[in-house]
């Protein structure tokens, strides 16, 4: 397929996946399978509650994320990934892949530059 880039779509999926937590909400889920709200807050101790909230229900929107709440004292409400949600998982892999390579790259990079001084 040719890519055109007055027909550029790349800012689409950005506007979607981007945000501090948006890809580690995703990869949780994609690895971990269903969780409950308090099970992903503990796994990403940085997070708000609100912050978790947002980031859930702007991928909720998407058809990315399922929420299901369950009739009952307390309420028990859990998160998955949708089949849809679950195409993801291949740009995600590829860019936690590219995330490390660049962060190798940089580091080495910094010892080189500091044995030129």
């Amino acid at each position: 397929m040719e890519i055109k880039p007055e027909l550029c779509r790349v800012d689409d999926a950005l506007n979607i996946l981007t945000g501090k937590w948006k890809p580690i909400i995703l990869l949780h889920l994609l690895t971990k399978g269903t969780l409950r709200f308090g099970e992903l807050k503990r796994s990403m101790p940085g997070i708000t509650q609100k912050m978790l909230t947002n980031q859930l229900r702007e991928l909720e929107e998407e058809d990315i994320v399922q929420r299901v709440v369950y009739p009952q004292v307390p309420p028990k409400v859990e998160y998955s990934i949708t089949e849809y949600g679950k195409s993801l998982e291949p740009i995600l892999r590829a860019m936690h892949d590219w995330g490390t390579q660049h962060n190798l790259h940089m580091k080495q990079k910094k010892v080189i530059n500091s044995n030129n001084y």
